[in-house]
């Protein structure tokens, strides 16, 4: 069973992305997710999976040493993709505790169980050779960027968020691990996604939200502050890319290419909702643009250089204009206002 893969956190937005295409390509993905507020069955049980693969998907907690021990055991995994993390920046700011919990000690029990799985395997043999572990990390690690200049594999690490720290924290262990036990890693930094099934408190999907339900489109202090964005499934692409063609011990940044400051994020989604769906009065979705206080240590600036993941692993992007990639979103979520209503009433349960 070589084509088994453990991924973590795969019934929310990036993770089930990833899966979508590894089932395509005929793999079994056992998904490890907590189902927290962020992590849905819809992502994962809805008709439009693709196949010949399958998913096992497994309710439970990645600091679960005994369960993750027993899920890779069992399955004979040919590796581990550990999405799974508490991901929200706000919620960060307003509760740490359980970006902690899951991003540090949650990664740290992975790479325990992981460890002890690959030492077991038989010396010499494709299984031991194959097996990796990769992170799914965040260009957040890196801190802030001024005007000029992009983050790459090298920039060092500055978080200013519980968020960000907790992921460098484990994006260290995971090093840690490769460099002191030998375990055989791969870790990927990526920028803003976007795409279908993004919860709703992320700025896209929730500017979408707000403007239908006419409602404040609330954006942080002049709305200056510039992200990159890169499809969903570029970043899954490339995630795979690392994990099957990447050199151990390394590190791959993945961007869009698409930076963009987030009051013009949100114009734009105006405008395309403005022809998309218009409003009933005939103004546009821009009036209902304000701007709230900004967010605590909000970082300016992000954008990647992923020079090194196209050279070493061949990655493109599919969505090469932000532009095209954001209308097919935000049709997208006018189509699956199911989809919508029914994972928000789980976040207020």
């Amino acid at each position: 069973m070589h084509n088994s893969l453990l991924i973590t956190g795969a019934a929310g937005f990036i993770g089930s992305a990833f899966v979508r295409q590894r089932t395509a390509e005929g793999y079994h993905c056992i998904v490890l997710d907590a189902l927290t507020y962020a992590g849905h069955r819809e992502n994962l049980d809805s008709s439009d999976i693709p196949g010949p693969g399958k998913i096992t998907l497994v309710e439970g907690n990645i600091c679960d040493l005994d369960l993750v021990r027993r899920l890779l055991r069992e399955n004979q995994v040919s590796g581990v993709l550990h999405f799974a993390a508490e991901s929200h920046v706000d919620r960060s700011i307003e509760g740490p505790k359980a970006f902690i919990d899951t991003n540090i000690y949650g990664t740290y029990t992975l790479l325990t169980a992981s460890l002890e799985y690959w030492q077991g395997l038989p010396e010499g043999s494709e299984s031991k050779k194959n097996f990796r572990f990769l992170q799914v990390s965040t260009d957040e690690v890196y801190g802030t960027l001024g005007d000029t200049g992009k983050f790459s594999e090298t920039t060092a690490f500055a978080p200013n968020s519980p968020y960000s720290s907790s992921k460098a924290a484990g994006d260290l262990l995971v090093r840690a691990w490769h460099h002191t036990y030998g375990l055989p890693t791969i870790t990927t930094n990526c920028s803003n996604n976007y795409g279908p099934r993004q919860y709703p408190e992320k700025l896209i999907p929730h500017m979408i939200q707000c403007a239908i339900n006419d409602k404040p489109l609330p954006v942080y202090g002049d709305g200056g502050n510039i992200r990159d964005w890169i499809h969903v499934e570029d970043h899954s692409h490339g995630v795979w890319l690392a994990y099957t063609q990447g050199r151990l011990g390394e590190t791959y940044c993945f961007g869009g290419n698409a930076e963009r400051n987030n009051l013009d994020v949100v114009k734009a989604i105006c405008s395309l909702l403005n022809e998309l769906r218009p409003r009933k009065d005939g103004k546009s979705y821009s009036e209902q643009i304000s701007f709230v206080k900004d967010r605590l240590g909000h970082d300016r600036r992000y954008a990647i250089d992923d020079t090194k993941a196209q050279k070493e692993l061949g990655f493109t992007r599919k969505y090469t204009s932000f532009e095209s990639g954001l209308k097919a979103t935000i049709e997208w979520y006018l189509n699956h206002s199911d989809w919508v209503s029914s994972v928000m009433k789980k976040g207020k349960a």
